[in-house]
């Protein structure tokens, strides 16, 4: 098996005339958990799509697994997502809407119960997701991408709408995930919600603009980490 989980290389996407992402190239080393960090229009959603084939490069590779997602045997084995435009069907109750979503996965139906137990939502998988609040559904989407098994989680934004116990919970449900042997790639516009979590860090504003160990980022000149990021994204300094 490949050092590294997922490897993008030199990924570029064009909408026309306008440039979402440009010749990007990070790794997310398995074991790890990697912020894909960056303001909101920066390309981290169109790079997570690229990774999981929902959206064509112009030009470079982005791989799971040392293969392109189109190319994976049983992909769900693989790879998990929870990222923004993944919604429910709100009519459904929440053990429902993962009994779907295990039937594409290819998983067995014990699976359902199994993952609503791991993100703490047991006990309210016969509710209708539209009576869920904004964190229940992250956990929810959690859950969904957990069905198959998968050695690696792709999580857009997954601490938006959490009190600060829930981002509590998250870090370290993830933690557990990657002592057991997972590894995790999240996006956040917001270092703070990731500061504690992740391992190394990309951030990005259309490409990129550091790479590496979150204890990195920080400069002689900067006062903080987040200060750091700030200057970084707002080009004050290289």
């Amino acid at each position: 098996m490949v050092d590294n989980a997922i490897e993008v290389r030199n990924l570029t996407k064009n909408y026309g005339h306008t440039t979402a992402v440009r010749d990007l190239s990070f790794v997310v080393p398995r074991g790890s958990i990697v912020g894909l960090l960056g303001p909101n229009g920066a390309g981290k959603s169109t790079t997570l799509r690229a990774i999981v084939g929902l959206i064509r490069p112009t030009s470079g590779v982005a791989t799971i697994d040392g293969a392109p997602f189109s190319a994976l045997h049983n992909p769900a084995s693989h790879v998990g997502v929870h990222m923004d435009g993944f919604g429910f069907e709100v009519g459904l109750t929440a053990r429902r809407h993962l009994d779907i979503v295990r039937l594409a996965a290819g998983a067995p139906r014990r699976r359902v119960d199994e993952v609503l137990e791991e993100v703490g939502l047991h006990d309210v998988g016969g509710r209708r997701v539209k009576t869920f609040s904004t964190g229940m559904a992250q956990r929810l989407g959690l859950a969904a991408a957990l069905v198959g098994s998968p050695r690696t989680l792709i999580l857009d934004e997954p601490a938006n709408g959490l009190d600060p116990d829930g981002i509590r919970w998250l870090r370290r449900h993830l933690r557990t995930y990657v002592e057991l042997g997972g590894t995790v790639l999240i996006s956040s516009h917001q270092l703070a919600e990731l500061e504690q979590i992740v391992d190394d860090v990309v951030v990005i504003k259309r490409e990129a603009l550091f790479s590496g160990r979150l204890r990195d980022l920080v400069t002689d000149t900067a006062d903080s980490l987040e200060d750091r990021y700030f200057d970084l994204v707002e080009g004050r300094r290289s």
